[in-house]
């Protein structure tokens, strides 16, 4: 990559940019140890200390002026987070303090780290590959427990297993046709192409690349909308969900004049959920401002919850793959058979409302079990259908009766997308843009 320079010594604030009881200054790169020494009240104990230690001391200026007292935890080169030599320094939370240590890194000819560079260089030496190293940005920017384990599963290697099973069963098939290739028909017995074997792996891969619905739904949330006529009960329905009372509800209608929004956590899923004008014909130029804003909302919402008053049936939805129509007020009055029904007072049906919110976001999905490998990359997702693409063109050619050397190609091909995935061969232009996305102290 041109972008990144490797044999400097970086440093960066690993912490966040804000005054706080401690902070982590991170370095990298061969020499950063004897570089800083001098600057450091113990630099024979610092130079000299073994891996995954510590060493107390206070850093002092070019002139012997001290900074601050700091703790320094020590990684010798093959160890540590980027298998280079580097250092941790935890110092005070003091911006004065953290900005008086950076300027010193710099003046002693160290550099400032871009983003993503520690990340890159974990990758470059081998710690990580690709889908590890992307994982890591993924579990920074989690927002829901499910969506960090994850992560974490990525980054402990379950994706980059994943893809090493794929890719040995893959070359697999491509070693029996190259051998084909390689010798003459009179010197093998007849050739009987593994079509089942290739099957099974395309739909393998196309069971991984469909789950990154699940994976974006996890990462990003959904909004949704509560609608319905005016008193159908969706401030009370939002008030029951939040587990406090934010909007107001009452028996006059048109009470809700705007969206309200809040954020909560359905089944693990992040959620923006708004409750809004009741639809009707508004009685006045704020009322109608407030419906049109509703359905503004209900036309930008991932799903639509649309309460229908069960006392009054006058007005019923259709019902679509971004609305779910629900009956309100179970409790006063039975709701027509087989419809979804609730009451937002009791809290009758909103353990089925909730399941179904989540079966319908996710496209029936279900983000569970341990050893479960989920995708949340866009790259991954394409590369694993590019993958799926060539191995159908392979198997369609199979079908025909298409000579070897050119089913052969359509199976170097899906190795290659699978190689892109890990990072074995992926281009540098696509490497930038994955680490440039990272905060600067990873």
């Amino acid at each position: 990559m041109t972008r990144y320079v490797t044999d400097d010594i970086i440093y960066a604030l690993a912490t966040a940019w804000a005054q706080s009881a401690l902070a982590v200054i991170r370095i990298s790169g061969e020499g950063c140890l004897k570089t800083l020494s001098p600057c450091f009240s113990r630099p024979k104990a610092l130079v000299e200390a073994k891996n995954a230690t510590t060493v107390h001391g206070y850093l002092r200026t070019e002139t012997g002026e001290d900074i601050d007292e700091v703790v320094a935890s020590v990684w010798t080169d093959g160890h540590g987070y980027t298998l280079e030599e580097s250092v941790e320094l935890s110092c005070h939370g003091s911006l004065s303090v953290i900005k008086e240590i950076l300027a010193l890194l710099g003046r002693l000819g160290m550099r400032s780290a871009e983003g993503g560079e520690f990340t890159f260089r974990a990758f470059l030496h081998g710690r990580l590959d690709l889908t590890q190293a992307e994982a890591v940005q993924e579990l920074v920017s989690s927002q829901s427990k499910t969506a960090r384990a994850f992560a974490l599963g990525r980054l402990e290697g379950s994706l980059r297993n994943q893809i090493a099973d794929f890719k040995q069963r893959l070359l697999a098939v491509t070693a029996s046709v190259e051998v084909q290739l390689d010798y003459a028909e009179d010197e093998l017995d007849e050739f009987v192409f593994p079509r089942e074997q290739l099957e099974t792996l395309r739909k393998d891969i196309a069971v991984l690349a469909d789950t990154y619905q699940v994976g974006r739904l996890y990462r990003e949330g959904a909004r949704i909308v509560l609608a319905g006529s005016t008193n159908a009960g969706k401030s009370s329905l939002f008030n029951l969900l939040l587990k406090q009372e934010r909007s107001i509800v009452s028996p006059v209608k048109g009470t809700t004049r705007d969206y309200i929004e809040a954020d909560l956590s359905i089944e693990g899923i992040p959620i923006r959920l708004y409750d809004t004008a009741g639809l009707r014909e508004g009685s006045d130029a704020i009322e109608s401002e407030g419906i049109r804003r509703t359905e503004r909302l209900m036309g930008q919402a991932d799903l639509v919850i649309y309460l229908v008053d069960s006392t009054d049936l006058s007005h019923i939805p259709a019902e679509d793959d971004r609305t779910i129509v629900v009956y309100n007020k179970s409790d006063l009055v039975r709701s027509p058979k087989g419809r979804l029904a609730i009451s937002a007072q009791t809290g009758e049906g909103v353990a089925t409302l909730l399941s179904t919110i989540t079966e319908r976001l996710s496209g029936g999905s279900h983000a569970s079990g341990d050893d479960l490998v989920v995708i949340e990359s866009e790259r991954q997702s394409r590369l694993l259908a590019d993958a799926g693409t060539a191995l159908e063109r392979a198997l369609a050619l199979v079908d025909l009766d298409i000579p070897l050397d050119i089913i052969a190609v359509e199976l170097s091909e899906a190795l290659q997308n699978l190689g892109e995935l890990t990072g074995e061969v992926t281009p540098s232009d696509i490497l930038e843009t994955i680490f440039s996305g990272f905060c600067v102290g990873k």
